[in-house]
């Protein structure tokens, strides 16, 4: 029973010795090869929306242990967006009843400008998260960073237990992960989470590189992304 504990524990520290380096080099990789699109999408955010920051003020997402983080993703919407949603019972009300999503048709908080929604539709906005990974808050695979509200409201909403949220919060959130190459947005809040927590369970660098591989093509098919 201890040479299996041992073993058990040797491997779970070669697995986030292995995670870690692919995330470091990963992230490194993908800022330096992606910074001319980083640069053109913050000159065009602030030529858009000068009045606003380059990044998206946003509330912080929950990662690891249930730690809170400030989560980097380029600005599609007018300063304060949250707020100004928030101040609206109507348009609150119908962001929570979606998932916490709204149509980004229907969404008058968005920037005028055919690049923002092709930005968000490619997931271009989530390429500062990069900088989450190398600062150890996120990593390149992992479960979809949750806000705090939406854990606290869409568990009593559809019945999660506390149970499967403690074993999501084992992981830290991912730039991409099991629920963003299974239909993102698409998804329901009670699956996501089993989807999450499952990932969570698994603990596999093969099936960590399944998922990085399988992501390009769901990017490029924009399927879930709003």
């Amino acid at each position: 029973m201890r040479r299996y504990v041992l073993l058990l524990t040797k491997n779970f520290m070669f697995y986030f010795l292995l995670k870690r380096l692919i995330d470091v080099v990963g992230a490194i990789c993908a800022l330096v090869l992606s910074s001319p699109v980083l640069l053109f999408t913050a000159l065009y955010i602030k030529c858009k929306s000068p009045e606003g920051p380059v990044f998206a003020d946003i509330p912080k997402r929950v990662g690891k242990g249930g730690k809170e983080f400030r989560f980097f993703k380029f600005r599609s919407m007018i300063p304060n967006a949250q707020k100004w949603l928030e101040d609206r019972p109507e348009w609150y009300e119908k962001y929570k009843a979606n998932n916490y999503k709204i149509d980004a048709n229907e969404d008058t908080r968005m920037i005028r400008g055919g690049y923002i929604k092709f930005m968000r539709r490619a997931s271009i906005d989530e390429l500062p998260q990069f900088i989450n990974v190398l600062r150890g808050e996120m990593s390149i695979v992992g479960p979809r960073a949750y806000y705090p509200f939406e854990i606290r409201d869409q568990a009593a909403k559809y019945n999660v237990s506390q149970e499967v949220i403690e074993k999501i919060l084992l992981s830290k959130p991912g730039i991409t992960g099991p629920w963003q190459v299974s239909g993102r947005s698409l998804i329901s809040f009670d699956k996501r989470v089993q989807i999450d927590a499952d990932y969570a369970s698994k603990k596999s660098i093969v099936y960590d590189l399944m998922i990085i591989f399988k992501t390009p093509y769901v990017v490029l098919s924009m399927k879930g992304a709003y």
